[in-house]
Parts: structure tokens; sequence; C-alpha cells
């Protein structure tokens, strides 16, 4: 008897078991509580194609074309920067000099000129009275980018560009120039030979030019002089701006970073501001490089809005991967029309009084290839591009489809024209 009592629990026990096993799981476990990992992606042992949490707004589906498809999956770093980690801007004026005759003419170029006298001046050499007809100098604007953070000493790269006539700047040495920023103040010194990678080749009756000679790059050639104040330290309010503006990815990088957050200091940090803004407030007990640091690195879902971009000039056609086509029906044929000019020259009958004369005669051709009709039906990207394949044209005509797709009202995302 007791035997029995114990197998017919045990059966009880094993279908309790099997009933709980077979419930549906990740039915929106974690949506709206910030939760990085998802219920439903295969991770945790459910199938997917169940809802996908970790979203303040309920989560998405995550087999679903329109939303779990084109998600990037990236780390913080790269898809946002620090608002107080930002560039400096500097630029200068000074001259090249040691050209091998391909320098800018003193005169169609003054300033030139008087910029070398200024500086022969300051170095102790007497100008007056004298002319130079030297091609071996160059006026050139330099620029360079202050990075954040850098320190008095550090150098940096800078780029030098020509302002007058100067061929080349190819074998030139950049003399030492001060770089300033916009508000009026010398960060850094500028000084070394600059690195050219084009080259322009000249003879009496053909001139060969490849690449951009008169702009050349001076690798630390940059030294700076004075570190640009900063409170980054002293901040307990981080920003983070995005790259590329998007609510979704925004959400996202709060909950994730709240989601540490929670683990790691116990309370909430982060806030969305808007489709490009994320505050985060610092933890007291840690410094804000190492607050960061730890940030960084959480690696969250990015997504972006559906964009076709065409650059008419080129053909380049670029096709995000969230755009979608309905249903349509194309049909695209060229119209070429040929004209040629044929002259005819008319002779006057024998023993006449008549001239030889050119008559005009033109032959205009016009053809137009049967234009194929096509269903193209865009569900994903891949289909897409196949069906366009499928049409048999050139770039430039694929911008035309596009173009009258998106005027169809068939083209689901924002074509941009450059």
């Amino acid at each position: 008897m007791m035997r029995r009592l114990a197998l017919a629990f045990a059966v009880l026990i094993g279908v309790g078991g099997l009933a709980v096993a077979d419930e549906p799981r990740g039915t929106n476990a974690g949506a709206g509580t910030g939760g990085s990992i998802a219920a439903g992606d295969g991770r945790d042992g459910t199938a997917a194609g169940e809802v996908y949490a970790g979203a303040a707004y309920g989560g998405v589906w995550r087999n679903d074309p329109l939303s779990g498809s084109g998600f990037t999956t990236a780390r913080i770093k790269d898809i946002a920067l620090l608002q107080s980690a930002r560039d400096n801007q500097l630029v200068g004026y000074g001259l090249v000099i040691g050209l091998q005759g391909t320098g800018d003419g003193l005169r169609s170029s003054p300033f030139t000129e008087q910029s070398m006298r200024a500086m022969l001046e300051n170095l102790g050499v007497s100008t007056r009275g004298g002319q130079s007809r030297a091609k071996n100098v160059a006026a050139v604007i330099v620029t360079a980018n202050l990075p954040p953070f850098v320190q008095s000493g550090a150098r940096i790269d800078v780029n030098v560009s020509s302002m007058g006539d100067a061929t080349s700047l190819a074998g030139g040495t950049l003399v030492m120039t001060p770089l300033r920023a916009p508000d009026g103040e010398i960060y850094a010194v500028a000084q070394g030979s600059v690195i050219v990678a084009g080259f322009s080749a000249q003879g009496q009756a053909e001139t060969l030019t490849q690449g951009v000679p008169t702009s050349g790059r001076v690798p630390n050639g940059g030294i700076v002089e004075r570190q640009v104040p900063a409170s980054f330290t002293a901040d307990t309010t981080l920003t983070l701006q995005l790259r590329n503006p998007d609510f979704s990815t925004a959400v996202r990088i709060a909950d994730a970073i709240n989601d540490y957050a929670s683990h790691r200091f116990g309370r909430r940090v982060a806030q969305e501001q808007d489709a490009r803004t994320v505050t985060i407030q610092r933890p007291q007990g840690i410094s804000a490089a190492r607050f960061y640091a730890e940030l960084e690195n959480i690696v969250i879902e990015s997504d972006a809005p559906a964009r076709v971009v065409v650059d008419e000039r080129t053909g380049t056609i670029v096709i995000g991967q969230q755009v979608r086509i309905s249903r349509v029906a194309i049909s695209h044929g060229a119209l070429t029309v040929r004209v040629t000019e044929m002259p005819k020259v008319v002779q006057p009958e024998p023993f006449s009084r008549g001239e030889t004369a050119v008559e005009p005669f033109t032959a205009i051709e016009a053809d137009r290839p049967d234009g194929k009709v096509a269903m193209l039906d865009g569900p994903d990207l891949e289909t897409l591009v196949s069906g366009l394949n499928r049409l048999g044209v050139k770039p430039d005509g694929i911008i035309a489809i596009l173009q009258g797709i998106k005027s169809a009202g068939a083209l689901q995302a924002e074509l941009v024209l450059q």
C-alpha cells in the first residue's frame, strides 16, 4: 500500500514539473524594468520569436522584420560620445619654404612676399629696398584638432593647405606657425616637413596631376603649448550625445545603464532627454573617468530610421536595412536618340555654270528597347536588392525608379538626395 502511494506521489510530481516546463516563457518578463538580457532571444533557453524585453516601452518581437531584424549590436562608446570629451579646432597662417620652383608667384600673391619680409625682419635680416622673385615659398593655412584632455607638451597632427597660386607643396617645410583657438589664444605651435600624397607633372603639351599636391600633412608637427581648461573630474552629470539620433536607441542606452547601475550602485542613474541626449548622474565615491569606463563597454542594440541615400552626381545608392517597398509593378525603358550629320558634296551639271556646293544631310534615329515590366516587393533588404537587379538597369535608372516609387507612396523610407 505504501509503495503504491509513493508511486502515485512521484507521478503527480512529474506531471506538475512537466506542466511548469511547458508554460510559455518570456511573455513580458523584464519589460519596463530596464533588463538588459532579453527573454525569448535564445540565450536563456527560450524559443526565438517571443517578446523581446528590456525596453521601457514594453519590448518588441524578436523576429519581427520591421523591428527586430534591424538591430545592430554595439558598445555605447561606438554609438555615442561624451559631451565633455570634445575636440577644439585650431587655425594658423604660415609659410612653407624649400619648394622646388612650385611656390607662389610673388606678383600674384603679394601677401606671401609681405609675410616673407616680416619673417626675415623678425630674424634680424633687413629686406628694405630689395625685391624677391623666389618661387620656393608658399603661404598656407594650418589647421588642427586639439583632442580632449591633452596636456602641455603633447604632439598633434596638423594639416597644411595652400592659399596662393602654388602648384605643389611637395618637399617643403612648414616654418614655425602659432595655432589659435576662437578665443584668440595660442594653444599650439606647428613646424616640420610637409608630406603630400598627390603629385603634378607638367610638360609643354600635357599636364598630369594625381591627388591634391597643394595640401599636405605634418604628422606630429604640432606641440601643445596650453591645455584647455576642463572640469571633467568634478562633473556630477555626464551627458552622452548619440552620433545618429534615434529615440529607441536613446531609451535602450538609458535602460542598459540603469540595469548595470542598479546592481553596481543600487540605484538608477541614467535618463533619456531626447533622441540625441542621455544624461547620467555620477554616484559618489567613484571618479568620473572610472565611472564612464565601466559604462562605455556596455553592449546594446542600436536602431536607425529607414533611409535611402542617393548621390546623383556619382550614381551612388545606399539602402538601409529597414527600407521596405510595397508591392508595385515597374516598367523601365530608356529612349536612345542618335543624331548623325553627313553633309554631301553636290557637283554641278557638265558645261553648266553651276558651282560645287556642300549640302547638309542629317540622319536621326530613335530607339526605345522594350521595357520590362516587373513586380517589385521588398519585405526585406535582400528581396529588394534582387528585385532591382532583375530589372537590369544601371544606377541612374535605379535612382529614377526609387524616385518614382517614392512618388507613388510605396517606398516606406526617407529618400535623401545629395
